[in-house]
């Protein structure tokens, strides 16, 4: 049986919130799936508005495993701080197959609003 997932993968609508008041703080963050025998090794790129891209985050989720990566967590982000309230887009190209999903949790309004959605990929 063939594995689950894309090499390639993008997040358009990417955009870190404050973490704001209450009990469940304001976040987004990127679950992988691996459906392989073999690590996965993604290299993350971040696309902005205004400048340049930034390519220095590696991500490894080990084979037949889900693992979340929060980018308001420098140390999964490798060192990189995500601006806050800023628009930008994420690339991810891994070695093996992998399966994306995108969540955000923005509680900065009363009505708190949660989403996922899976990323394009190719």
């Amino acid at each position: 049986m063939a594995n689950i997932g894309k090499k390639v993968w993008i997040l358009p609508d990417c955009e870190l919130p404050p973490a704001g008041e209450g009990v469940a703080k304001g976040h987004e963050s990127v679950i992988i799936v691996n459906d392989t025998n073999e690590d996965a090794h993604i290299d993350v790129k971040l696309y902005f508005t205004d400048k340049d891209a930034y390519e220095e985050i590696k991500w490894t989720v080990k084979a037949n495993r889900v693992r979340c990566f929060r980018t308001n967590n420098i140390d999964d982000m490798c060192g990189f701080e995500v601006p806050l309230e800023t628009q930008y887009a994420m690339k991810l190209s891994s070695d093996v197959e992998i399966v994306v999903q995108y969540g955000r949790l923005d509680n900065t309004q009363p009505n708190l609003a949660f989403y996922t959605v899976l990323g394009y990929a190719q």
